[in-house]
């Protein structure tokens, strides 16, 4: 054997160990991409209680208002506009019973908007209070504000503690 057939021997096993390593990345990163989709996080629960997307959408609450996900209960955000005042209500799974809690206070905070004049209300910030608590629970809080006079469909995040736990909610009225 010469010398330059042993230079083609070595360059045949050289591209063949090129082929070699083009498969082992390709089926590196298949083994990749499967274990990334296999182990991603399910977005529909979030530990903290919140329940996202496990149920039907919702409807008009008992005053008409807006019916949301506040931590693992539902809530009832509604305005009264001539009375400058707000309500939180805490309802059962139905959407419709009152559901009597132990919470000191909630907060609510909207995002800016217009009323159907084009008038702009700002963000707006609501402390919300029980109201007729009985036996240190209660189901009903209200808040007051000037700026809720304005009649204009409100947006934004209600954040509390229920029963000593974490729990906040976005609402949308429209």
């Amino acid at each position: 054997m010469m010398w330059h057939d042993f230079r083609k021997f070595n360059l045949f096993l050289f591209y063949e160990r090129l082929d070699d390593m083009k498969y082992a990345k390709v089926l590196g990163l298949g083994v990749m991409f499967a274990t990334f989709t296999l182990t991603a996080c399910d977005k529909k629960t979030d530990p903290s209680g919140d329940k996202k997307n496990e149920h039907k959408a919702h409807g008009k609450g008992p005053n008409n208002g807006v019916v949301f996900d506040l931590g693992a209960v539902h809530a009832e955000f509604s305005v009264v506009h001539p009375d400058k005042q707000c309500t939180l209500l805490i309802l059962e799974e139905d959407e419709k019973t009152l559901l009597p809690i132990d919470a000191e206070k909630f907060t609510v905070t909207t995002k800016e908007t217009k009323t159907k004049d084009g008038k702009v209300v700002p963000p707006l910030t609501i402390e919300m209070w029980p109201k007729d608590k009985k036996d240190g629970k209660t189901s009903k809080f209200v808040g007051d504000h000037p700026e809720l006079v304005n009649v204009a469909d409100f947006e934004g995040i209600v954040i509390g503690e229920i029963n000593k736990k974490g729990a906040k909610g976005t609402f949308k009225e429209e």
